[in-house]
Parts: structure tokens; sequence; C-alpha cells
């Protein structure tokens, strides 16, 4: 993809199991004192997700994500929206370690025994990633990968692997891995990594909602309205796009204060950068 975001960013190499493993044990005790109001699964989901730390399961939870996943990005965004990550391992003790590391770092953690079970949960459109092992049962990581690539792409991965070979590593990278990280890797190490995924995921969900909002006013438009609107950011005059459309000038100012007032347009300027956005929708003129 070109910009990216639904693209692996990280391959990470761990042996037999995590290499943090013994450093998440530390935290096991701080991590049980976050506060667990803050989780959410979807119902559907919260069977197949061990809990190592406090009831996170509770039907609260479920509602609470349902609620993600209804709200519009909106009147979401003027929350406080906490992010997902999300780990598909079929090691339960990679799972728990990496559960108490996320909540500890006051992220919500979603685990996952194998693909499939990851794929059976809805989309949540808040920030997330995916922590994904290579060796899965059933549909492994990198075939995982090319589906979440398509149905998920504000969901970049970080690849975790205690099996990694020379074709393997190279299939990843290609798919779209910017990093390969070899054994042992710290807990620092996969935190920079998910950090950043977060932040790209942030920022893919941010333009989602802003191009959604960006069509929602474009289909606002009448046919008319739409004609004048490519003419207009085409550099034409008044005069010259009712040449072109056989209306009178009066008519044309008049449509055109109607597309800057649908399109929320400051300026012609303005209105051009948005045209540009929207290409190629607004680029053709269709007979009236």
């Amino acid at each position: 993809m070109d910009d990216g975001i639904g693209d692996t960013l990280v391959l990470v190499n761990k042996p037999n199991g995590i290499g943090a493993a013994g450093d998440l044990k530390t935290r096991q005790g701080r991590a049980s004192t976050i506060a667990d109001s803050s989780c959410c699964f979807p119902s559907d989901c919260r069977s197949r997700i061990p809990s190592t730390v406090g009831s996170h399961q509770s039907s609260v939870h479920s509602e609470a994500w349902g609620t993600h996943l209804a709200m519009k990005w909106g009147d979401r965004k003027m929350l406080q929206v906490t992010p997902i990550v999300f780990v598909v391992d079929d090691d339960v003790s990679v799972r728990e370690s990496l559960e108490l590391l996320i909540r500890f770092e006051g992220w919500l953690p979603a685990t996952f025994a194998s693909a499939q079970e990851f794929l059976a949960c809805p989309r949540a459109l808040v920030p997330s990633c995916l922590v994904l092992d290579v060796s899965l049962p059933g549909l492994n990581g990198l075939d995982l990968q090319k589906r979440v690539a398509v149905e998920r792409t504000d969901m970049p991965i970080i690849f975790i692997t205690g099996y990694g070979d020379v074709p393997m590593t190279v299939q990843a990278m290609k798919a779209g891995a910017v990093e390969f990280l070899t054994k042992p890797f710290s807990d620092d190490v996969l935190l920079r990594a998910i950090r950043a995924a977060l932040e790209r995921s942030r920022v893919a969900l941010t333009l989602e909602a802003e191009m959604r909002v960006l069509r929602d006013r474009y289909a606002s438009l009448s046919q008319r309205e739409r004609q004048v609107m490519a003419l207009v950011v085409s550099g034409l005059l008044n005069k010259q796009v009712g040449g072109e459309l056989g209306i009178s000038e009066i008519t044309v100012k008049a449509h055109r204060g109607k597309v800057m007032q649908k399109m929320k347009a400051d300026s012609l300027a303005d209105l051009v950068k948005m045209a540009a956005r929207l290409r190629p929708a607004p680029a053709a003129i269709t007979a009236a």
C-alpha cells in the first residue's frame, strides 16, 4: 500500500516464547492495579480472550466496545479513546505476558490463540495495532497479514516469531515490514514498535474520518452544483462556467454560493484543495 498504514512495521524474532517474559513477571503486581473499567471486548469475542488481570469480561466492557463501534468519529474524537493492542499467538504464556505488558502501558489488550478467532471479532474504529506471531495453527501469520492489509487498513502489524527463516523474513519484509529485530528483544523494543504502530493507526483513522466527511458533503451537492464546482476549481470564471453549461452568470453565482456553503469551504483555494482530495469524482462533468 502506498501510505504504508496497513503494512507491517516490525518483524521481531523471539526465542522459545517471548524474550521479555522474565521482565514482564516483575510488572504483574503493578499491572494488576490498573483500572479494568477502561477495558472492553465484544461479547462474541470475550470467551476467546484469556484474562490474567482482573475481570475484564463483564457486560459493561461489552457495552463499551459496542459504543466504540457505533459512535461516529465526529462524536468519538472528543473522548479520550484508549488504543487497543491485539495479540495473536498460540502460546498462552506469550499472550499472558503481552497482556500484562500492554495493560501496564495503559492500552487495552485483546489476545487470541488463532487467526480465525481474531477475524471473528469486528473491526474496532479506534487506534489499534496487531502483534502477530508468524507460526499459527490454521491460517498462519503471513496469510493473516494479507487479510488485514485489505480488511483493516488502519491496523499496522508487528510480527513476532521464534521460528523465522530467511524466506519467511523476506516475505514479511516485502509485505511491508520496515525493521527486523533479532532475538532476544526487550520490553522497550516492542513497546517502541507498538507506539509507532498506534500513531500510524491514529493518523490513518483521522484521515479516513476526514475523507468520509468530505464525501458526505460532496454527495449533498445537486448534479448542477457538482458541474459548477468542477468547472470553478478548474480555473474558469463565472461567465465562462455559464457559457460551458448554457446558464446565466447570475445562476452560476447562485450555484457557486451553494457549493461553498455545502462543502463548508472558506475560500476558492479551500474548495480547490477539497476537489483535489476527492478526485476523480469532482472532475467529471456530466450532462444536466
